[in-house]
């Protein structure tokens, strides 16, 4: 299990402005085992030279920390205008900058609450515009030995993976494969370790992610916690990564905020169906598990707003638990 490396995403460090030199150095300062760089603000993007690139690598090399790399996106339109979007020269600058790092792994992500939004194209309509464009950038992640690693978001469910990935004729361990978040699962509306199940050959990267999912007026709100305080099964997920052939580093990504999740309409429900009545059950579930530890002041919602004054606690903490998570499984 200890071959399993705890580190972190640097979204949730975002407010404290640290460089990705920084970041590395808050990581082993406070016993993080590496870093997944997912993105970027616009300076620091600009300041990725090669010679920048290779000092981030020889320092995590020196540390023994390991890197993996993000920026890359899979639906080829502007999530917003829904107008056509060059995403092959885009990957291409973050797998060539991934091999100057040395590391296989690229997260990918779009963004975009699609299915929440009825103006959005057609979900079978964007599974086949996104099969079309990745599978012209098969031969550019494999002359660089890099994993286009799709992020289990907002775009796609993990059945919808698993098709886009059948549409690109490509089997795990290819050039294509999944950046596992736990807690996104649950606003997807996927029971997590269900979902893993599925898709387990295809994951090589994490975020490591617990949260909660409760009723609301608009149906249903998730939203992430501390690590160990939430009702995902961290500990059976990591014990099924934990079996995967290949290593899979597990990646703490947290912050503030929540998602409305509006079940009780009808049209929204539509975008999901390949969701089981008992998948659906299960769910419920981890509903009435949430609301206890709610009502038990075991858990609390954290507004996007306070996540600066949190962060960084919040994420010692992660790491802590996430650890003690690891090695009781080394136990067992």
């Amino acid at each position: 299990m200890r071959d399993m490396k705890v580190g972190i995403d640097n979204y949730g460090l975002h407010p404290l402005g640290l460089t990705p030199l920084e970041t590395l150095q808050w990581a082993e300062k406070n016993h993080a085992q590496g870093v997944q760089f997912s993105g970027f603000s616009s300076d620091e993007a600009a300041g990725k030279d090669p010679s920048y690139l290779r000092r981030l690598s020889d320092y995590a090399s020196e540390k023994n920390l390991y890197i993996e790399w993000g920026g890359a996106q899979h639906i080829p339109f502007d999530m917003e205008s829904w107008e056509r979007k060059d995403i092959y020269s885009i990957n291409k600058k973050a797998v060539q900058e991934a091999s100057v790092l040395g590391t296989h792994v690229v997260r990918s992500c779009s963004g975009g609450l699609m299915r929440w939004d009825q103006k959005s194209p057609d979900t079978e309509f964007l599974l086949s515009s996104t099969a079309e464009a990745l599978k012209k950038q098969r031969s550019l992640c494999e002359d660089f030995e890099v994993t286009l690693a799709v992020e289990t978001h907002f775009e796609f469910t993990t059945f919808e993976l698993l098709r886009l990935f059948e549409m690109c004729e490509v089997k795990p361990g290819g050039y294509l494969g999944i950046c596992l978040d736990t807690m996104n699962l649950l606003t997807m509306l996927e029971e997590p370790v269900q979902a893993v199940e599925r898709v387990l050959p295809w994951v090589v990267a994490t975020h490591i992610k617990d949260g909660g999912i409760i009723l609301n007026p608009e149906g249903l709100l998730s939203f992430p916690c501390e690590i160990g305080k939430g009702v995902i099964d961290l500990k059976k997920i990591i014990s099924l990564l934990a079996s995967l052939p290949h290593r899979v580093h597990l990646s703490i990504e947290d912050h503030g905020g929540s998602f409305i999740i509006p079940v009780f309409d009808k049209t929204f429900l539509k975008g999901f169906p390949d969701i089981t009545l008992s998948e659906f059950v299960d769910l419920m579930g981890l509903v009435e598990r949430t609301e206890n530890r709610l009502d038990n002041k075991e858990l609390s919602v954290v507004e996007r707003g306070k996540w600066p004054e949190l962060c960084e606690q919040r994420i010692i903490n992660d790491v802590k638990a996430l650890m003690e998570i690891r090695d009781d499984l080394e136990l067992d």
